[in-house]
């Protein structure tokens, strides 16, 4: 499953035109057209959507081009709207996700709706109990529900979806590598893990000229760069051990990039204790703290079940080099 289009409905030539150039780029690969008619931008002066008029423009893709269309909704009058207009599936983005009383009300707006399904992204925050609670106050709709995998703050939260892929198998889980990276250069390798995982698909922003784009420019892709980046969840399909482990490993350099990341800025810091320790006379050792923060680190090995040897072996590691960058 493919859900393709530009992040927000710019014009009705630019809608026409990139739903034109995707279906020609996707010949044998079918696919629902998206495009946002509201967009919640966090500044109220950067371009919030045209709202109703662009759904006027997707409806008319729609029947232009014989293919489903997808639009966002973040309140029950933008449900009623979108309905009113055709649309054939309705996402709810991170941000109202966010927010259960929210994503409820837009539940109750859908009942009886008349749609082919409904996406809901995974909120803002790592919160997998709160997507799988969204997911379960969509589905008393009777509607088709898919949750969609757009990761946090340009981080994939691998963590977050095996959690949900393993507590609801029976939801197609599609993956959202434009705004997981928020960089179109990295979409490809997003893709191509998101084979390895065996994804149900992928939700991936494009646009003809995305440098010229309203919204999230360095994140959308150009139509003709389709074929290639979509091939590898196609072509791929792992056993099911292979994508548990996969799964697994995905985890684990997840948190490696988070410990290395945390290490690097932990020693930023430190060298700017070395600069003011400089300024006002104050040797670079200083023994008393660094007992009170061992002390400390052994104490947390205990409570998190982890040798104290080994805790204060990384720690002596940590300081050392700590030390070396305040000289």
């Amino acid at each position: 499953m493919f859900i393709l289009g530009s992040c927000s409905a710019e014009s009705r030539e630019q809608v026409l035109l990139t739903a034109r150039q995707i279906k020609e780029a996707c010949v044998n690969t079918p696919f629902i057209f998206r495009a946002g008619a509201w967009k919640p931008r966090t500044s109220p002066d950067t371009f919030q959507g045209h709202g109703e008029k662009a759904l006027e423009w997707l409806a008319e893709a729609k029947q232009t081009y014989c293919i489903d269309i997808a639009t966002e909704v973040a309140t029950p009058e933008h449900v009623s709207a979108a309905l009113k207009a055709g649309i054939d599936y309705l996402w709810i983005g991170a941000r109202t996700s966010a927010n259960p009383i929210a994503t409820q009300a837009i539940a109750d707006a859908l009942k009886n709706a008349d749609c082919k399904g409904v996406l809901i992204k995974n909120p803002v925050s790592e919160d997998p109990a709160l997507w799988i609670g969204n997911i379960e106050r969509l589905e008393k709709t009777g509607l088709p529900i898919y949750a969609i995998h757009r990761g946090c703050n340009h981080q994939p939260c691998w963590s977050m979806a095996h959690t949900i892929r393993t507590a609801r198998p029976d939801i197609p889980l599609l993956i959202d590598p434009s705004h997981m990276s928020g960089d179109a250069a990295k979409i490809q390798s997003l893709l191509s893990k998101a084979a390895e995982l065996h994804y149900n698909g992928a939700m991936i922003e494009v646009h003809p000229n995305p440098a010229e784009a309203l919204s999230d420019a360095k994140q959308q892709i150009t139509p003709n760069q389709l074929p290639n980046f979509i091939l590898p969840i196609l072509d791929n399909t792992p056993t099911f051990n292979e994508v548990e482990l996969e799964w697994l490993r995905a985890e684990i350099d997840e948190l490696d990039d988070r410990l290395w990341a945390t290490i690097a800025a932990r020693m930023d810091v430190s060298e700017r204790i070395g600069v003011w320790k400089k300024a006002h006379g104050v040797q670079p050792l200083q023994p008393q703290r660094f007992e009170q923060i061992l002390a400390q680190r052994q104490k947390w090995a205990a409570l998190n079940n982890l040798p104290p040897e080994f805790v204060q072996q990384l720690f002596h590691l940590i300081h050392r080099e700590s030390l070396n960058r305040q000289q």
